[in-house]
C-alpha cells in the first residue's frame, strides 16, 4: 500500500561495466540489465512502436476513410483504449521487473498462458516483418544502379514474353511482380525459393542478430540511429514534397474531411487496429523494456509522450507522402489529358482536318458535331479519381513511390534515402519484437540454467528464418499478406483485453494504484481507473465482435499477367487448406490463455489431491 512518507532519491539508471555481468549462464536469471539512460529507454520504446504502418499503412487509411474525418474514431480509440493500455503495459511491468510469462504468472496462475501468447504472436510477427526488411534491403542494393532498374523494360530477346509483360503494364510493376518476387498466379503454386531473396532476408536476420544478441545492452547502442535517422529523411521528404507540382491537391485531399466515410463501421474498426498495432501492444516487448527501468520513473509521463510521438509520426509522415501522392495524381491526369489530345489530333488527320491550334479540336467538336465528341473513346480525366486511388503496405513502397522516385531529379539519391529510411523504421520494430520473445526465454530457469543469452538469440532468430523461408517461394507474397492480415490483429485485441482485465481484477486497482503513486510520486488518475475497470474492456469487446462480424474475407488478390485488362489483379477464393492456416494464426496463440488455466486448475486440483491423500487430517481440521 501507499504511504505518506516522502520519496527516496530517483534510482539512476545504470551504466554497466563488465564486471556486473554473470559469469555463467545458470546466474541469467538472478542478474537484469537496466538501461544506459533515461533516453536510450525512451528512443527503444518509440523506435519499437513507430514502424512501417506509420508510413504505408495510416496515410492510406485516411486516404479511405474521408481524409482528416479519420481522425475521429483514430482519436476516440486511441484515447479510450489505447493508450490506457500502453501505460498499463509499462507500468506494470516497471513495477514487477519481470518478461511477460512470469510476469502474468506471478499476478495469477490462471494467467500464465497470456505470457506464451504474446511470446508466440510476437515470434509470428517477426518472421514476416523481417521479409518486409528482406524485400526493402533488395530496393536499397538495386536503388545504386544507374539508371533505376523499375525505370526501363528489360531488353533480353530470349524472353519476348517478359519484355511484352513489361510493356502492357509499367516497368515497376514488372521490376516489384516478376523480378522481385517472380510472383506466381496463385498461393497453391509454390515454385522454388529465389535466391536473392534468402540472400536479403539472411542477411537481415543477421543484423537482427548482431543488433539483439546481448538484449538490451546492444539494442540500446543501435538504436541511437536507428530510432532518428528516419525523422531526417522524412523531413527532407517534406521539404521537397511541398515544392513539387500538384502537392497542394494532395494536401488538401489529406486534410478535408468527409464525414460519410466515417459512417463506415470498417473505419472505426482499421482505426482501432491501426493504433493497437501501431502501439506495440499485446506484444509484451513494452512490459520487457520498462522491466530494465529503475523502480522509482514517471511511467506515467513516458507512456503518454511515447503514443504522442507515435501518432504525431504518423501525421508527419503522411504530409509528404500526401504531397507525393498529389503530384502523382496531377502527373497522371496531365498524361490522360495528353492521350486525349493526341487521339483527337490523330483522328483529326484521318478525317484530312488541319488542327492548327491546341483548342481547335474543342471549338470544332462545339460547334460542328457535338455528337462526334461522344463517338470517340476519350479516356475520363479526372483529377480526383485519381486523387482516391488508395493503395497501402508494399504496393505504396515499391510500386507507388518507385514510380514517383523515377520522375525526381537525383532519382538514386532519394531511392537510397527513402529505403533507408524504412530499413531503419523497420528494424527498430524487429529489435522490440525479439526482446519479446527473448526476455521470456532468458528467465525461464530450465532455459537459463543451460543455455546463454546469445544462443537463445541466435536460436530465436534462426527459427524464424526458417520459418521466413516460406515468404520467399514464387507465393511468397500471398503468405506475407495472410500472415499480416489474421496473424497481427485480432489476437492482439484478445491479449490486450486480457492484460486489462487481469491488472484490474486480478492484480486489484488498489495495488495497482499505490504502486504507481510509489513509480511516480502521484496518485494514480480517476481517468485511468475508469479506463482499465470499464472503458478499455468494453470498448476492446466492441472491437472484436466488431472484427468478427466484419472479418477480412477469405480472398485474395493475385497477379494475372494473361488478364485481358493488363495489367490487373484478380480476386481468388483461399483454397480449404489456406483457410485452415489463416484460422490457425488467429486462435492457436489465443488458445494458451484458456489451455494455461485449465492447466493450472488441474495442477492445483492434483496438489490437493496429494496433499489430502499425504496428510488427510488437515482436510478435516477446525479453523
Amino acid at each position: 500500500m501507499a504511504t505518506n512518507e516522502p520519496k527516496v532519491a530517483v534510482e539512476e539508471y545504470d551504466v554497466k561495466t563488465l564486471t556486473d555481468e554473470p559469469e555463467s549462464c545458470s546466474k541469467h536469471s538472478q542478474w537484469r540489465p537496466k538501461w544506459d539512460s533515461k533516453v536510450q529507454y525512451l528512443l527503444s520504446c518509440a523506435g519499437f512502436v513507430v514502424g512501417l504502418g506509420n508510413v504505408w499503412r495510416f496515410p492510406y487509411l485516411c486516404q479511405t476513410y474521408g481524409g482528416g474525418a479519420f481522425l475521429i474514431p483514430y482519436m476516440t480509440t486511441l484515447v479510450l483504449g489505447a493508450i490506457p493500455v500502453f501505460f498499463l503495459e509499462l507500468a506494470i511491468g516497471q513495477r514487477l521487473k519481470k518478461g511477460t510469462v512470469r510476469l502474468w504468472s506471478h499476478i495469477s496462475p490462471y494467467l500464465a498462458g497470456l505470457g506464451y501468447t504474446s511470446m508466440i504472436v510476437s515470434f509470428l510477427v517477426s518472421a514476416y516483418y523481417n521479409m518486409l526488411l528482406a524485400l526493402i534491403t533488395w530496393y536499397f542494393i538495386n536503388s545504386f544502379r544507374n539508371p533505376l532498374p523499375w525505370s526501363f523494360c528489360p531488353t533480353d530477346t530470349s524472353k519476348p514474353e517478359l519484355i511484352e509483360e513489361c510493356h502492357k503494364s509499367t516497368p515497376t510493376n514488372y521490376f516489384w511482380y516478376r523480378y522481385t518476387l517472380n510472383i506466381s498466379t496463385d498461393i497453391g503454386h509454390s515454385g522454388p525459393q529465389q535466391w536473392w531473396l534468402v540472400l536479403c532476408l539472411a542477411a537481415c536476420w543477421i543484423i537482427v542478430y548482431i543488433c539483439t544478441i546481448r538484449g538490451i545492452e546492444s539494442t540500446g547502442k543501435a538504436i541511437y540511429f536507428t530510432a532518428t535517422f528516419p525523422y531526417l529523411i522524412l523531413t527532407l521528404f517534406l521539404i521537397y514534397g511541398l515544392t513539387l507540382p500538384g502537392a497542394v491537391h494532395g494536401l488538401l485531399y489529406f486534410m478535408t474531411p468527409n464525414l460519410k466515410k466515417i459512417k463506415n463501421p470498417r473505419a472505426w474498426l482499421d482505426a482501432a487496429t491501426q493504433i493497437f498495432s501501431s502501439l506495440s501492444l499485446g506484444f509484451g516487448g513494452l512490459i520487457a523494456y520498462s522491466s530494465y527501468n529503475p523502480s522509482i520513473n514517471d511511467c506515467e509521463l513516458d507512456a503518454v509522450m511515447i503514443a504522442a510521438v507515435n501518432s504525431m509520426t504518423s501525421l508527419f509522415a503522411s504530409i509528404p507522402i500526401f504531397s507525393i501522392l498529389g503530384f502523382k495524381a496531377t502527373m497522371a491526369y496531365e498524361d490522360c489529358l495528353a492521350r486525349n489530345v493526341k487521339y483527337i489530333t490523330k483522328v483529326f488527320r484521318n478525317d484530312n482536318i488541319t488542327v492548327d491550334s491546341g483548342a481547335f479540336w474543342l471549338r470544332y467538336l462545339n460547334g460542328t458535331d457535338i455528337n462526334k465528341l461522344a463517338s470517340l473513346r476519350l479516356a475520363n480525366c479526372d483529377l480526383q479519381y485519381f486523387l482516391d486511388k488508395s493503395v497501402s503496405g508494399t504496393g505504396l513502397s515499391f510500386i507507388v513511390f518507385t514510380e514517383i522516385i523515377i520522375k525526381l531529379p537525383g532519382s538514386n539519391t532519394w531511392a537510397i534515402l527513402f529505403f533507408l529510411m524504412l530499413f531503419n523504421l523497420g528494424i527498430t520494430s524487429m529489435f522490440g519484437l525479439v526482446q519479446s520473445v527473448l526476455t521470456p526465454l532468458t528467465e525461464s530457469r530450465i532455459v537459463s540454467s543451460y543455455i546463454c543469452k546469445e544462443t537463445v538469440c541466435g536460436l530465436i532468430c534462426l527459427t524464424a528464418f526458417l520459418l521466413g523461408l516460406v515468404f520467399t517461394l514464387r507465393s511468397g507474397n500471398y503468405w506475407l499478406e495472410m500472415f499480416d492480415a489474421f496473424g497481427g490483429t485480432m489476437p492482439l485485441l484478445v491479449i490486450a483485453f486480457f492484460e486489462v482485465m487481469g491488472v484490474a481484477f486480478f492484480y486489484g486497482m488498489e495495488r495497482i494504484s499505490a504502486d504507481v503513486e510509489d513509480m511516480t510520486g502521484r496518485p494514480l488518475k480517476a481517468y485511468w481507473k475508469a479506463m482499465w475497470q470499464f472503458f478499455s474492456p468494453g470498448v476492446m469487446l466492441l472491437i472484436f465482435f466488431s472484427y468478427v462480424l466484419l472479418e477480412p474475407a477469405s480472398t485474395y488478390n493475385t497477379w494475372n499477367p494473361n488478364h485481358v485488362h493488363f495489367p490487373a489483379k484478380e480476386t481468388k477464393k483461399y483454397p480449404i487448406w489456406a483457410v485452415v492456416i489463416s484460422e490457425m494464426l488467429e486462435f492457436v496463440p489465443c488458445l494458451m490463455i484458456p489451455f494455461g488455466a485449465i492447466y493450472q486448475f488441474w495442477r492445483i486440483m492434483l496438489e490437493k489431491k496429494q496433499l489430502q491423500i499425504t496428510h488427510p487430517d488437515t482436510s478435516t481440521g477446525s479453523a
